[in-house]
């Protein structure tokens, strides 16, 4: 069970860390892409929600890896989880219902290695 949960939070943090990249473009670029659930959030919040996401990302990962302040991992696992329902809301707002699919199975994934990590499964 350890190596899955290490490869669910290899799979998230990939996602997060390209997605917090990706959002650190201009907000007129990334609308345009296809990302309109971004459109009701001013460039700054998207700049935050980039840095956040891009630290979940690191937080999922390297506390484990270096065996330093492990319990980081189930921590940064909670806090993308309400990361991923915020955008599951956000697309559900704009009736965008298969937008929100993605989001929430990522929410879930979290949540298994939050319950993993903080429970039977800890480091």
């Amino acid at each position: 069970m350890n190596g899955v949960l290490w490869i669910a939070s290899g799979v998230l943090a990939a996602v997060f860390l390209g997605v917090g990249i990706m959002k650190l473009q201009p907000k007129e670029k990334l609308v345009a892409s296809g990302l309109h659930a971004l459109e009701a959030f001013s460039p700054v919040a998207i700049k935050g929600l980039a840095v956040a996401e891009i630290l979940g990302a690191l937080g999922l990962v390297l506390p484990a890896l270096f065996d330093v302040a492990t319990i980081l991992v189930p921590v940064s696992a909670v806090c993308l989880a309400i990361v991923l329902v915020g955008a599951a809301v956000a697309h559900a707002r704009l009736k965008d219902y298969r937008g929100a699919i993605v989001p929430v199975v990522l929410a879930l994934l979290a949540v298994f290695v939050a319950w993993g990590r903080f429970g039977p499964y800890a480091f």
